[in-house]
């Protein structure tokens, strides 16, 4: 049932124009910052850091511009009620509408793979660490689509759920980041610090991004699709409670 329902959604994306958007806005910014604002050729070096170290921001505004139908869009039309009454759980519905999203990101993010046939063809790079920033990148995506799926259905407004996806993820980005650290740590104790900083997307994207692929890197972005799938469904469970 899952995997049904997964497939209509993805498909859903196909039939609007929000998704060649999408993709041609990310296509075209990948490149960019790669070879240009990154300055790949005058690095001269045969590595995507450049590639990847832009990530983060695009998926910033871009990830929050994907998540944002995945309920209030439902909400809105008031076809809630009805995918309410089809014989699936509401689990399997949040999983469903999540991963749909989250296959859709995985394309736009393989579509990019003429820029490492490119960093192949003019050097040789470390395709393993690429292969990792590539993952990364994906885990990535997930944790901002699943922030974005809880903050999607606790509002009907397409652009207030825009706009608070990209506040929060941008809190969840600069946690690790020593202003914010510095200006915890003056009221703070040094447990709640390192418990902020632990929050860091941008640090856990940094290092399997490099290459470094370790397990509590990849566990922790596991971890954080898996919280807000569960804020998700709490949340649709307590919005259809109340009506």
């Amino acid at each position: 049932m899952i995997c049904a329902m997964m497939k209509k959604e993805l498909m859903s994306y196909f039939s609007t124009p929000l998704a060649y958007v999408f993709i041609v806005i990310f296509l075209m910014m990948t490149s960019a910052f790669t070879f240009f604002f990154g300055q790949f050729y005058e690095r001269n070096t045969a590595d995507l850091s450049s590639f990847f170290h832009f990530h983060p921001w695009l998926y910033l505004f871009l990830i929050p511009a994907l998540s944002m139908r995945l309920w209030a869009e439902e909400r809105k039309t008031g076809t809630i009620e009805l995918l309410m009454t089809l014989p699936i759980s509401l689990w399997q519905a949040v999983v469903s509408k999540f991963l749909a999203a989250w296959f859709f990101s995985g394309i736009a993010l393989l579509l990019t793979f003429p820029i490492w046939l490119t960093v192949n063809y003019l050097g040789a790079p470390d395709n393993g660490a690429i292969f990792a920033g590539y993952l990364g990148s994906w885990l990535l995506a997930g944790a901002f689509l699943s922030v974005g799926s809880c903050l999607s259905a606790m509002t009907s407004n397409q652009v207030i759920a825009f706009i608070t996806t990209v506040v929060v993820c941008f809190l969840f980005v600069v946690s690790g980041f020593p202003l914010v650290l510095d200006w915890v740590n003056h009221w703070a104790a040094m447990s709640v610090v390192d418990a902020i900083a632990s929050l860091s997307f941008l640090h856990h994207f940094n290092a399997i991004s490099k290459g470094v692929l370790d397990l509590r890197d990849v566990f922790f972005f596991l971890i954080m699709i898996s919280a807000g799938l569960i804020a998700t469904c709490l949340v649709v469970e307590s919005k259809k409670a109340s009506v």
